[in-house]
Protein backbone atom coordinates (compact mmCIF):
# COMPACT_ATOMS: atom_id res chain seq x y z
CA UNK A 1 0.00 0.00 0.00
CA UNK A 2 1.45 3.35 -1.05
CA UNK A 3 -0.55 5.68 1.17
CA UNK A 4 -2.47 5.41 4.46
CA UNK A 5 -6.24 5.21 4.07
CA UNK A 6 -8.02 7.35 6.64
CA UNK A 7 -11.61 8.28 7.44
CA UNK A 8 -12.78 11.87 7.73
CA UNK A 9 -14.93 11.92 10.85
CA UNK A 10 -17.17 14.88 10.03
CA UNK A 11 -20.10 12.70 9.00
CA UNK A 12 -19.64 10.51 12.10
CA UNK A 13 -19.71 13.25 14.73
CA UNK A 14 -22.82 11.73 16.33
CA UNK A 15 -20.53 8.98 17.64
CA UNK A 16 -18.07 9.72 20.45
CA UNK A 17 -14.49 9.24 19.32
CA UNK A 18 -14.12 6.45 21.85
CA UNK A 19 -16.77 4.51 19.88
CA UNK A 20 -15.73 5.60 16.42
CA UNK A 21 -12.03 4.71 16.75
CA UNK A 22 -12.50 0.94 17.19
CA UNK A 23 -15.24 0.97 14.57
CA UNK A 24 -12.95 2.70 12.06
CA UNK A 25 -10.23 0.14 12.71
CA UNK A 26 -12.66 -2.71 12.21
CA UNK A 27 -13.76 -1.13 8.92
CA UNK A 28 -10.18 -1.26 7.68
CA UNK A 29 -8.84 2.26 8.23
CA UNK A 30 -5.28 3.18 9.09
CA UNK A 31 -6.21 6.48 10.70
CA UNK A 32 -8.70 9.29 11.15
CA UNK A 33 -8.91 12.82 9.82
CA UNK A 34 -10.48 14.36 12.90
CA UNK A 35 -13.28 16.89 12.52
CA UNK A 36 -13.36 19.85 14.90
CA UNK A 37 -16.94 19.15 15.95
CA UNK A 38 -18.69 16.53 17.99
CA UNK A 39 -16.13 15.40 20.56
CA UNK A 40 -13.55 14.42 17.97
CA UNK A 41 -11.22 17.42 18.28
CA UNK A 42 -11.85 20.59 20.27
CA UNK A 43 -9.53 23.44 19.32
CA UNK A 44 -9.83 25.39 22.56
CA UNK A 45 -9.40 22.34 24.76
CA UNK A 46 -6.30 21.36 22.80
CA UNK A 47 -4.82 24.79 23.52
CA UNK A 48 -5.87 24.87 27.17
CA UNK A 49 -4.71 21.43 28.25
CA UNK A 50 -1.55 19.52 27.25
CA UNK A 51 -3.28 16.40 28.54
CA UNK A 52 -6.06 16.79 25.99
CA UNK A 53 -3.87 16.20 22.93
CA UNK A 54 -1.93 13.49 24.75
CA UNK A 55 -5.15 11.64 25.56
CA UNK A 56 -6.41 11.96 21.97
CA UNK A 57 -3.20 10.49 20.62
CA UNK A 58 -3.28 7.70 23.19
CA UNK A 59 -6.86 6.82 22.25
CA UNK A 60 -6.00 6.61 18.57
CA UNK A 61 -2.83 4.65 19.23
CA UNK A 62 -4.67 2.14 21.38
CA UNK A 63 -6.67 1.20 18.28
CA UNK A 64 -3.72 1.28 15.89
CA UNK A 65 -4.81 4.55 14.26
CA UNK A 66 -2.89 7.64 13.20
CA UNK A 67 -4.02 11.21 12.51
CA UNK A 68 -2.42 13.18 9.67
CA UNK A 69 -4.95 16.02 9.34
CA UNK A 70 -7.74 17.74 11.22
CA UNK A 71 -10.72 19.44 9.57
CA UNK A 72 -12.38 22.68 10.63
CA UNK A 73 -14.67 23.26 7.67
CA UNK A 74 -17.64 24.61 9.63
CA UNK A 75 -15.76 27.48 11.24
CA UNK A 76 -13.86 28.22 8.03
CA UNK A 77 -17.14 28.64 6.17
CA UNK A 78 -17.97 31.68 8.28
CA UNK A 79 -14.77 33.65 7.62
CA UNK A 80 -15.83 35.10 4.26
CA UNK A 81 -19.54 34.22 4.06
CA UNK A 82 -22.58 36.45 4.10
CA UNK A 83 -23.77 35.29 7.51
CA UNK A 84 -27.36 34.11 8.06
CA UNK A 85 -29.29 31.89 10.46
CA UNK A 86 -27.88 28.70 8.89
CA UNK A 87 -24.45 29.44 10.30
CA UNK A 88 -25.68 29.39 13.88
CA UNK A 89 -26.45 25.68 13.53
CA UNK A 90 -22.89 24.78 12.50
CA UNK A 91 -20.73 27.12 14.58
CA UNK A 92 -19.49 26.80 18.16
CA UNK A 93 -21.39 29.12 20.49
CA UNK A 94 -18.31 31.22 21.21
CA UNK A 95 -17.83 31.83 17.47
CA UNK A 96 -21.47 32.64 16.78
CA UNK A 97 -21.74 34.99 19.79
CA UNK A 98 -24.54 37.48 19.22
CA UNK A 99 -24.76 36.62 15.51
CA UNK A 100 -23.73 40.06 14.26
CA UNK A 101 -22.24 39.15 10.86
CA UNK A 102 -18.89 40.93 10.97
CA UNK A 103 -18.32 39.80 14.54
CA UNK A 104 -19.00 36.21 13.49
CA UNK A 105 -16.51 36.50 10.63
CA UNK A 106 -13.81 37.93 12.87
CA UNK A 107 -14.32 35.32 15.59
CA UNK A 108 -14.24 32.57 12.95
CA UNK A 109 -10.94 33.94 11.67
CA UNK A 110 -9.52 33.92 15.21
CA UNK A 111 -10.71 30.33 15.68
CA UNK A 112 -8.91 29.27 12.50
CA UNK A 113 -5.72 30.85 13.78
CA UNK A 114 -6.21 28.87 16.97
CA UNK A 115 -6.82 25.76 14.86
CA UNK A 116 -3.33 26.11 13.39
CA UNK A 117 -1.90 26.39 16.90
CA UNK A 118 -3.89 23.38 18.11
CA UNK A 119 -2.86 21.32 15.08
CA UNK A 120 0.79 22.06 15.80
CA UNK A 121 0.36 20.95 19.42
CA UNK A 122 -1.29 17.78 18.18
CA UNK A 123 1.58 17.10 15.81
CA UNK A 124 -0.53 17.51 12.67
CA UNK A 125 0.78 19.40 9.64
CA UNK A 126 -2.46 19.90 7.68
CA UNK A 127 -5.81 21.52 8.43
CA UNK A 128 -8.56 20.86 5.88
CA UNK A 129 -11.09 23.63 5.69
CA UNK A 130 -13.58 25.82 3.90
CA UNK A 131 -13.31 29.58 3.42
CA UNK A 132 -16.82 30.72 2.63
CA UNK A 133 -17.28 33.42 0.00
CA UNK A 134 -18.74 36.90 -0.13
CA UNK A 135 -19.47 36.48 -3.87
CA UNK A 136 -20.89 32.97 -4.16
CA UNK A 137 -24.39 34.43 -4.30
CA UNK A 138 -23.37 36.09 -7.58
CA UNK A 139 -22.49 32.75 -9.21
CA UNK A 140 -24.93 33.37 -12.03
CA UNK A 141 -24.09 36.71 -13.58
CA UNK A 142 -27.46 38.41 -13.26
CA UNK A 143 -28.03 41.14 -12.34
CA UNK A 144 -25.10 41.80 -14.68
CA UNK A 145 -21.92 41.16 -12.71
CA UNK A 146 -18.64 42.79 -13.61
CA UNK A 147 -15.20 41.34 -13.07
CA UNK A 148 -14.63 44.27 -10.71
CA UNK A 149 -17.44 42.94 -8.50
CA UNK A 150 -15.80 39.51 -8.35
CA UNK A 151 -12.39 41.11 -7.83
CA UNK A 152 -13.72 42.64 -4.61
CA UNK A 153 -14.69 39.19 -3.38
CA UNK A 154 -11.24 37.77 -3.98
CA UNK A 155 -9.69 40.84 -2.39
CA UNK A 156 -11.91 40.31 0.67
CA UNK A 157 -10.75 36.70 0.84
CA UNK A 158 -7.11 37.72 0.55
CA UNK A 159 -7.45 40.37 3.24
CA UNK A 160 -9.17 38.03 5.68
CA UNK A 161 -6.96 35.02 5.08
CA UNK A 162 -3.59 36.78 4.94
CA UNK A 163 -3.30 37.01 8.75
CA UNK A 164 -4.68 33.48 9.15
CA UNK A 165 -2.05 32.05 6.81
CA UNK A 166 0.71 33.90 8.66
CA UNK A 167 -0.24 32.03 11.83
CA UNK A 168 -0.31 28.75 9.87
CA UNK A 169 3.17 29.55 8.61
CA UNK A 170 4.45 30.37 12.09
CA UNK A 171 3.12 27.04 13.35
CA UNK A 172 4.44 25.03 10.39
CA UNK A 173 0.95 23.90 9.35
CA UNK A 174 -0.59 23.84 5.86
CA UNK A 175 -4.06 25.21 5.12
CA UNK A 176 -5.90 22.91 2.69
CA UNK A 177 -9.00 24.46 1.14
CA UNK A 178 -11.56 21.90 0.02
CA UNK A 179 -12.45 23.29 -3.41
CA UNK A 180 -16.20 23.19 -3.32
CA UNK A 181 -19.28 25.14 -4.41
CA UNK A 182 -19.99 27.98 -1.91
CA UNK A 183 -16.24 28.50 -1.29
CA UNK A 184 -14.04 31.22 -2.77
CA UNK A 185 -12.61 28.50 -5.04
CA UNK A 186 -14.88 25.92 -6.65
CA UNK A 187 -13.09 24.97 -9.88
CA UNK A 188 -9.66 25.36 -11.47
CA UNK A 189 -10.12 28.95 -12.63
CA UNK A 190 -11.36 30.20 -9.26
CA UNK A 191 -8.62 28.22 -7.47
CA UNK A 192 -5.99 30.01 -9.53
CA UNK A 193 -7.62 33.30 -8.64
CA UNK A 194 -7.75 32.42 -4.92
CA UNK A 195 -4.07 31.48 -4.94
CA UNK A 196 -3.23 34.82 -6.52
CA UNK A 197 -5.38 36.64 -3.93
CA UNK A 198 -3.14 35.35 -1.13
CA UNK A 199 -0.05 36.12 -3.22
CA UNK A 200 0.85 32.47 -3.56
CA UNK A 201 1.30 32.09 0.18
CA UNK A 202 3.36 28.98 0.77
CA UNK A 203 0.94 27.59 3.36
CA UNK A 204 -2.13 27.89 1.13
CA UNK A 205 -3.09 24.77 -0.77
CA UNK A 206 -5.91 22.38 -1.42
CA UNK A 207 -7.79 19.42 -0.05
CA UNK A 208 -8.53 17.66 -3.32
CA UNK A 209 -12.02 16.15 -3.53
CA UNK A 210 -13.00 15.05 -7.06
CA UNK A 211 -16.68 14.71 -6.22
CA UNK A 212 -17.14 18.48 -6.03
CA UNK A 213 -15.52 19.01 -9.41
CA UNK A 214 -16.81 16.11 -11.49
CA UNK A 215 -20.51 16.93 -11.68
CA UNK A 216 -19.67 20.54 -12.56
CA UNK A 217 -17.79 19.29 -15.63
CA UNK A 218 -14.38 20.29 -14.25
CA UNK A 219 -11.43 18.09 -15.20
CA UNK A 220 -10.46 16.85 -11.74
CA UNK A 221 -7.29 15.08 -12.94
CA UNK A 222 -6.18 18.32 -14.57
CA UNK A 223 -6.72 19.99 -11.18
CA UNK A 224 -4.03 17.75 -9.68
CA UNK A 225 -1.64 18.48 -12.51
CA UNK A 226 -2.35 22.22 -12.32
CA UNK A 227 -1.48 22.45 -8.61
CA UNK A 228 1.06 19.64 -8.05
CA UNK A 229 2.82 21.35 -5.14
CA UNK A 230 -0.37 22.55 -3.46
CA UNK A 231 -2.17 19.25 -2.83
CA UNK A 232 -1.96 18.86 0.95
CA UNK A 233 -4.72 16.29 1.46
CA UNK A 234 -6.97 14.07 -0.65
CA UNK A 235 -10.60 13.21 0.02
CA UNK A 236 -11.84 10.06 -1.63
CA UNK A 237 -15.50 10.67 -2.41
CA UNK A 238 -17.54 9.51 -5.35
CA UNK A 239 -20.44 11.05 -7.22
CA UNK A 240 -22.70 10.27 -10.12
CA UNK A 241 -24.38 12.72 -12.44
CA UNK A 242 -26.89 12.66 -15.25
CA UNK A 243 -29.00 10.19 -13.25
CA UNK A 244 -32.08 12.26 -12.39
CA UNK A 245 -35.45 12.45 -14.12
CA UNK A 246 -34.64 15.62 -16.03
CA UNK A 247 -36.53 17.94 -13.69
CA UNK A 248 -33.48 19.00 -11.65
CA UNK A 249 -30.25 20.45 -13.03
CA UNK A 250 -26.71 20.97 -11.78
CA UNK A 251 -27.85 23.70 -9.36
CA UNK A 252 -29.92 21.16 -7.44
CA UNK A 253 -33.45 22.49 -7.76
CA UNK A 254 -33.65 23.08 -3.97
CA UNK A 255 -33.95 19.32 -3.52
CA UNK A 256 -32.31 17.34 -0.72
CA UNK A 257 -29.56 14.76 -1.14
CA UNK A 258 -31.02 11.36 -1.93
CA UNK A 259 -33.94 12.77 -3.94
CA UNK A 260 -34.30 10.59 -7.05
CA UNK A 261 -34.96 13.65 -9.20
CA UNK A 262 -31.47 15.04 -8.65
CA UNK A 263 -29.09 15.40 -11.58
CA UNK A 264 -26.17 14.46 -9.30
CA UNK A 265 -25.62 12.90 -5.89
CA UNK A 266 -22.74 11.61 -3.79
CA UNK A 267 -22.01 7.89 -3.84
CA UNK A 268 -19.95 5.44 -1.83
CA UNK A 269 -16.40 5.29 -3.15
CA UNK A 270 -16.23 3.09 -6.23
CA UNK A 271 -19.98 3.18 -6.91
CA UNK A 272 -20.10 6.51 -8.74
CA UNK A 273 -18.54 7.84 -11.91
CA UNK A 274 -15.23 9.29 -10.72
CA UNK A 275 -12.18 7.81 -12.43
CA UNK A 276 -10.12 7.00 -9.35
CA UNK A 277 -7.60 4.99 -11.37
CA UNK A 278 -6.54 8.15 -13.20
CA UNK A 279 -6.45 10.03 -9.91
CA UNK A 280 -4.02 7.53 -8.37
CA UNK A 281 -1.80 7.75 -11.45
CA UNK A 282 -1.80 11.56 -11.24
CA UNK A 283 -1.10 11.50 -7.50
CA UNK A 284 1.92 9.30 -8.17
CA UNK A 285 3.06 11.58 -10.98
CA UNK A 286 2.98 14.67 -8.77
CA UNK A 287 4.63 12.90 -5.85
CA UNK A 288 1.76 13.05 -3.39
CA UNK A 289 2.48 10.75 -0.44
CA UNK A 290 -0.22 11.90 2.01
CA UNK A 291 -3.34 10.05 3.08
CA UNK A 292 -6.30 8.97 1.00
CA UNK A 293 -9.07 10.14 3.31
CA UNK A 294 -12.51 8.70 2.71
CA UNK A 295 -15.27 11.26 3.15
CA UNK A 296 -18.29 9.02 3.12
CA UNK A 297 -21.57 10.63 1.99
CA UNK A 298 -24.04 8.28 0.35
CA UNK A 299 -27.66 8.97 1.29
CA UNK A 300 -28.84 5.62 -0.01
CA UNK A 301 -26.48 3.26 1.81
CA UNK A 302 -25.81 2.09 5.35
CA UNK A 303 -22.72 4.02 6.36
CA UNK A 304 -20.84 1.16 8.04
CA UNK A 305 -21.32 -1.00 4.95
CA UNK A 306 -20.30 1.90 2.71
CA UNK A 307 -17.30 3.03 4.72
CA UNK A 308 -16.04 -0.55 4.99
CA UNK A 309 -16.19 -1.16 1.25
CA UNK A 310 -14.68 2.29 0.61
CA UNK A 311 -11.60 1.48 2.71
CA UNK A 312 -11.15 -1.80 0.86
CA UNK A 313 -11.64 -0.08 -2.51
CA UNK A 314 -8.96 2.51 -1.77
CA UNK A 315 -6.46 -0.07 -0.57
CA UNK A 316 -7.06 -2.26 -3.58
CA UNK A 317 -6.75 0.67 -5.99
CA UNK A 318 -3.68 2.41 -4.57
CA UNK A 319 -0.18 1.40 -5.58
CA UNK A 320 3.38 2.57 -5.17
CA UNK A 321 4.95 4.43 -8.11
CA UNK A 322 7.56 2.65 -10.16
CA UNK A 323 11.17 2.87 -9.04
CA UNK A 324 12.23 3.48 -12.63
CA UNK A 325 11.15 3.15 -16.24
CA UNK A 326 10.07 -0.39 -17.13
CA UNK A 327 12.27 -0.44 -20.22
CA UNK A 328 15.42 0.57 -18.34
CA UNK A 329 16.31 -3.10 -18.04
CA UNK A 330 16.79 -3.26 -21.80
CA UNK A 331 19.69 -0.82 -21.78
CA UNK A 332 23.10 -2.41 -22.16
CA UNK A 333 26.19 -1.29 -20.38
CA UNK A 334 28.41 -0.23 -23.28
CA UNK A 335 31.30 0.91 -21.17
Amino acid sequence: MARPVTLFTGQWADLPLQELAPLAKSMGYDGLELACWGDHFNVQQALASPGYVKDKRALLASHGLQCLAIGNHLVGQAVCDLIDERHQAILPAHVWGDGEPEGVRQRAAAELQDTARAAARFGVKTVTCFTGSSIWHSLYAFPPTSQAFWDKGFADFGQRFGPILEVFDKEGVNFALEVHPTEIAFDIASSERALAAVQGHRRFGFNFDPSHLAYQGVDYVRFLRTFPDRIHNVHMKDVWWGRGDGSVGVFGGHTSFGDARRHWDFRSVGRGMVDFESIIVALNDIGYTGPLSVEWEDSRMDRVHGATESAAFCKRLDFKPAAGAFDAVFAKDRS
